[in-house]
């Protein structure tokens, strides 16, 4: 079958290009507000900016890899495209949390004053804002899309909002005197969320490398369209999977043995085509067999 991207690679393209111009904004305006505060949680943010950066460069070619069609030596498509660069992602992440542990903990043991704190401030309004405006955009995409590597990057930056409050709450506390530890705690919780970031990226990145199955609802919807069909009697063998934006499902349909290979062929496509309404972008490969052979099951057992 053909995939039709006509519609989603450009709103990918699109999502991805914007989130590397919101990462690059943002590590210039937090770049300048360290230079003048010192704050450790603006450092972590700037931090998460660059690492941002990157995961968004990443991505941005991954999603161009992934869209590109099948090939003599690609003929599933490049999917993995997205998957392989996940564990770039999380591997960059995870060191980046290893590295602003380390500087939180020196200012837990020796504090510093943070100066021009309220410059930290409003540079945090500025990178929520922005942040805020890109989620938005980026969930559009994935409802368009159903994008795992755009997907990704929403929940990212959904959590940097979280993030860049937590920076603000910091120096506004720093800012009163006698709390420079707050700094340094602060820090810390930026560190632990990144680490969590990067652990959430490995894992989905390995489901995806290791063609784990759809989830049992999906698999559920896809058993009940399938005997959704008076003409078939039984279903089995149901393997799915994921590979980039492209699905791939196949299985076994049981029909009445007296039909003859053209009826059987209809019903065949019949059953194509409902899943597929339901799975855009997917390829559903059926076969069928007669009703009554011996090993087969019958019902959810497989689910």
């Amino acid at each position: 079958m053909q995939w039709d991207t006509k519609h989603i690679a450009p709103l990918m393209g699109r999502a991805a290009k914007a989130s590397v111009f919101v990462a690059s904004i943002l590590i210039i305006v937090k770049a300048f507000a360290w230079f003048l505060t010192g704050s450790v949680s603006l450092l972590g943010s700037l931090v998460d900016s660059i690492l941002d950066l990157a995961a968004s460069l990443v991505n941005f070619f991954a999603v161009k890899t992934s869209l590109e069609p099948p090939d003599e030596d690609h003929r599933f498509g490049h999917g993995k495209a997205e998957p392989i660069a996940g564990l770039l992602q999380s591997s960059i992440i995870m060191g980046s949390a290893v590295f602003l542990t380390l500087e939180s903990i020196e200012r837990l043991l020796k504090p510093v004053p943070i100066e021009n704190s309220m410059i930290g401030v409003w540079v945090s309004v500025f990178a929520i804002v922005i942040t805020f405006v890109l989620v938005l955009y980026q969930r559009h995409v994935v409802r368009e899309t159903g994008s795992v590597t755009i997907e990704a990057d929403q929940l990212h930056y959904t959590g940097d909002l979280l993030m860049n409050v937590a920076v603000i709450g910091a120096l506004i506390i720093s800012n009163m005197g006698g709390f420079g530890w707050v700094d340094g705690v602060f820090g810390i919780i930026i560190a632990i969320y990144i680490a969590f970031a990067a652990v959430e990226i490995f894992k989905s990145s390995i489901d995806m490398l290791m063609d784990k199955e759809f989830s049992k609802e999906d698999r559920e919807e896809i058993f009940n369209l399938v005997l959704g069909n008076e003409d078939v009697k039984g279903m089995h063998d149901l393997k799915t999977r994921r590979s980039g934006i492209l699905s791939f499902i196949q299985m076994h349909i049981e029909l009445d043995p007296d039909l003859n290979l053209m009826d059987a062929h209809s019903i065949a496509d019949e059953v194509e085509a409902t899943v597929g309404e339901a799975f855009p972008n997917a390829e559903i490969l059926i076969h069928t067999d007669p009703l009554g052979l011996e090993g087969h099951f019958h019902g959810a057992d497989e689910l």
